[in-house]
């Protein structure tokens, strides 16, 4: 059996190093913490469940602290997680049968980030990571933000998912380190230009997000999933702005990297509904529950916009032409896959109220 490294690095992180030490302490073998500059009880905590806990002098560059964790690992196999990851216990299992086949031909596992979840761990945005890596490969992580590990030789995809369990408050960290780049005239990245133009939009800086993303769309060589969803995010910007036109440019445009994502379908219904044209959206909302799965494996996904949204959505358009027999096919559609949301509830009775005036109207007339 292989034999597994954990690498972690963290900062003032008492609140939620505990929990995820607790899902991962039996699957691995090493455990190592390289702490940036703790003020609380992170390092206490982190000495509860090793010894082999380190200090690092932050110099503003995530790469840097992830290779000296990546250092100090001996075992087969360097795994890396935050603190606000978790393994939930079917991903707990799923692991631990990963660790009894896995041979070492292979170089690199990549698994599912689970980024956010529902109340009951289902996955709401999803995307593979590399999650598991040979140590003899001495693989190094690249960029001081949204650091990264260059996939390469022989890698396994794997269906196990870490799930984050996001934190409430909100950082404006990475923009920070991002604006410090600027200032010192580092040339950025095609990559770079992606995550800093993402933390832009994050930070409600919408206007320079999609001067960042459009510099972005001006390289290449980067994952085609990238530039589809950088023309999505520029569309969602500008439809929110009020400019249809122009987000259906962008938008449209995301074609040409590769196959329709059904989010970037799902803004393209949307912009049809906002003008009122009821059938152009059902057809782009129908389209996407055509959409082969199997296409996407790699893709990052919201999964709502796959199931949930073009269902409710269709009950909706298909009310507003009068169909209401498929408006409540729709609808109940969309309950297999949320059946307590709310605009679930309010449509089956809106729409059964709908039914029954029909009822009555024809009865009238008999």
């Amino acid at each position: 059996m292989i034999t597994i490294s954990l690498c972690m690095i963290v900062k003032n992180e008492e609140q939620l190093l505990a929990r995820c030490l607790n899902s991962v302490k039996h699957l691995v073998d090493e455990i190592i913490i390289i702490d940036t500059g703790s003020t609380d009880k992170t390092k206490d905590i982190a000495h509860t469940f090793t010894d082999k806990v380190y200090d690092f002098n932050w110099v503003n560059d995530f790469a840097a602290a992830r290779n000296f964790a990546f250092s100090k690992a001996t075992q087969d196999y360097q795994l890396w997680l935050d603190a606000d990851d978790i393994f939930i216990k079917k991903d707990q299992d799923l692991f631990l049968e990963l660790k009894k086949s896995l041979s070492l031909t292979t170089d690199m596992v990549l698994m599912k980030y689970n980024v956010s979840v529902d109340e009951n761990d289902n996955p709401l945005f999803s995307v593979y990571r590399e999650r598991l890596v040979k140590r003899e490969n001495n693989y190094k992580w690249n960029d001081p933000v949204h650091e990264y590990i260059e996939y390469g030789g022989n890698y396994l995809v794997s269906e196990i998912a870490v799930t984050h369990k996001k934190k409430i408050l909100f950082s404006d960290r990475n923009l920070r380190i991002y604006d410090e780049m600027v200032k010192k005239g580092t040339e950025f990245s095609s990559r770079s230009l992606f995550y800093y133009a993402r933390e832009l939009r994050d930070n409600e800086k919408y206007s320079e997000s999609v001067q960042y993303f459009t510099k972005f769309l001006e390289t290449s060589g980067e994952s085609s999933n990238d530039y589809i969803y950088a023309c999505l995010q520029i569309g969602k910007i500008l439809r929110a702005k009020g400019k249809l036109d122009d987000a259906f440019k962008s938008l449209f445009f995301s074609f040409s990297y590769g196959i329709p994502t059904a989010e970037v379908c799902c803004e393209i219904a949307g912009i049809f509904k906002d003008k009122n044209n009821f059938k152009s959206a059902i057809y782009w909302y129908e389209f996407i529950l055509g959409l082969d799965h199997s296409q996407y494996e790699l893709n990052t996904k919201t999964e709502k916009c796959w199931n949930f949204v073009p269902n409710i959505e269709l009950a909706v358009c298909y009310s507003e032409i009068d169909d209401i027999d498929k408006a409540v096919f729709y609808n109940e559609e969309a309950a297999k896959f949320n059946p307590n949301h709310e605009s679930v509830l309010f449509n089956r009775q809106y729409l059964a109220n709908l039914l029954e005036q029909k009822k009555n109207f024809i009865f009238k007339w008999q």
